[in-house]
């Protein structure tokens, strides 16, 4: 552990902030379990339908406007208040998974147990979405210019990390214990790194209360900005519509190969990995040329690699194959395609707002994407469900569709994308939303934020420099 986070004699600068880091190393234990594959692994073994999968996965998204709303509790209550009352209150949801995972052996698999752990998901995005209003200009406010691309950057290294191994430890609980045993070793792992990240942020200073912008504010121009014709609402609904085909696709991946062809759930836990290595590889890549080529050549790329994904999809479940060499191959495209995507429109959109009004487009941007895209699991649930099984079914008919409709709407994104302007003269800095990088299926809700980091870089600049000694 000593290894992963800043020393002082290995870097002075960044040791100060070392315990927001150790919050990214532990948080990544339980995000990857409380709202990712192993959640959907758990709903199916209770038995539930794709409709109560599409819900709860999700949650994250539809939940984004409540971040709008505690905004506006950071000017009165700071940063460090607001994000620690969320914090602490998710952690108590968790505790619901692990006492399903001990009375789901003992008492049996009963019709309350799918919807407690669907509510608990419910409360435990609920209070994320409290405490993420705060964490990124936190962050930003406590941190000195001349470190925050270093704090970035290492953060999205330990989180990587400790997202991978907790990947990796979920597939090998699955292979070596029974199943209840493994979700209940995996839902402890979360609750520990829920309470080990609480403690971390505890010891991280608070910053002067923000001032944010209005709800007024938002409520009378939101209207103007989604609707009115100009570069930004033309963007805007181009990257709705690749939120609606991209998110669905992870969860229901996940049942279909739970609930159709049966493969054990440690294999479906090294599918995981390899689209999380997939989103490693795009971001090491990427780092390093997008500000050369500009964004759109990879906004495109993650196009034509979503059109392979829903092709071989398409392929996969019409031959109804059981082969698993080919799934490692297209969830590694997907983790490359999807942070192709995220990577691109994190550098992207700043080109296209004007900075007086850059803190309120970016919010709009993130929480009418994520909400939107957020209802397509949902919507796709509904499809998916079959009246004749009682239990974990899926419509496998309607699942080749889907792909269908995917690899025709990614096409045409790619000619809409194609014609976008994107000057390549100009430079701007890119949206910095810490690890999100490596979530990029939820990169989106952490735009949504009412404060002015722009604001923050201002002061930065009028301090005077410390004298030299």
């Amino acid at each position: 552990m000593a290894a992963l986070f800043p020393t002082p004699q290995s870097d002075p600068q960044l040791h100060p902030f070392r315990h927001g880091l150790i919050f990214g190393f532990f948080n990544a234990l339980t995000w990857q379990i409380g709202i990712g594959t192993p959640m959907v692994l758990f709903a199916e073994q209770l038995g539930a339908s794709p409709v109560q999968v599409g819900w709860a996965y999700s949650f994250v998204f539809l939940l984004t406007p409540i971040q709008i709303f505690s905004t506006a509790l950071l000017p009165r209550f700071g940063f460090k208040r607001v994000m620690l009352g969320g914090w602490g209150a998710r952690s108590f949801f968790l505790a619901v998974p692990v006492v399903l995972a001990v009375l789901a052996p003992w008492w049996g698999v009963q019709g309350w147990m799918v919807h407690a752990l669907v509510w608990s998901v419910f409360f435990f995005c609920l209070f994320r979405s409290i405490g993420a209003a705060a964490i990124t200009p936190w962050l930003y406010s406590i941190l000195p210019a001349a470190v925050r691309g270093r704090y970035f950057g290492t953060d999205q290294f330990v989180s990587g990390i400790a997202g991978v191994a907790t990947l990796v430890c979920c597939a090998a609980l699955f292979a070596f214990l029974p199943v209840y045993t493994a979700l209940l070793v995996q839902y402890a792992i979360a609750l520990l790194g829920s309470t080990l990240s609480y403690h971390a942020l505890k010891k991280l200073p608070d910053a002067p209360r923000p001032t944010a912008i209005s709800l007024r504010t938002v409520l009378r121009d939101t209207p103007r900005h989604v609707f009115s014709k100009s570069h930004f609402r033309s963007y805007l609904w181009l990257a709705v519509w690749f939120s609606i085909l991209s998110t669905p696709i992870p969860p229901f991946a996940a049942y279909y190969l739970k609930a159709v062809p049966r493969l054990s759930l440690s294999t479906i836990m090294l599918f995981e990995v390899s689209r999380y290595l997939g989103v490693i590889a795009a971001a090491w890549t990427i780092k390093r040329r997008i500000d050369l080529t500009g964004a759109k050549p990879f906004m495109l790329v993650a196009l034509a690699i979503y059109a392979f994904v829903a092709g071989f999809w398409w392929f996969y479940l019409r031959i109804e194959s059981n082969a698993v060499v080919g799934i490692f191959a297209v969830y590694f495209l997907v983790g490359l395609g999807t942070a192709c995507w995220t990577i691109g429109n994190l550098n992207y959109l700043p080109k296209i707002v004007p900075d007086g009004e850059r803190t309120l487009m970016v919010s709009i941007h993130g929480a009418v994407t994520a909400c939107l895209g957020g209802f397509a699991p949902v919507v796709c649930g509904w499809f998916l469900r079959t009246s004749d099984v009682d239990g974990p079914a899926m419509n496998v008919a309607v699942f080749q569709l889907f792909f269908v409709f995917v690899f025709v709407s990614v096409c045409t994104l790619s000619w809409l994308v194609a014609r976008l302007h994107e000057d390549k003269t100009v430079t701007v800095e890119p949206l910095i939303i810490g690890n999100a990088i490596l979530r990029p299926f939820r990169a989106a809700t952490y735009l949504v934020n009412l404060i002015d980091l722009q604001s923050i870089r201002t002061a930065d600049a009028k301090v005077p420099p410390a004298p030299k000694t």
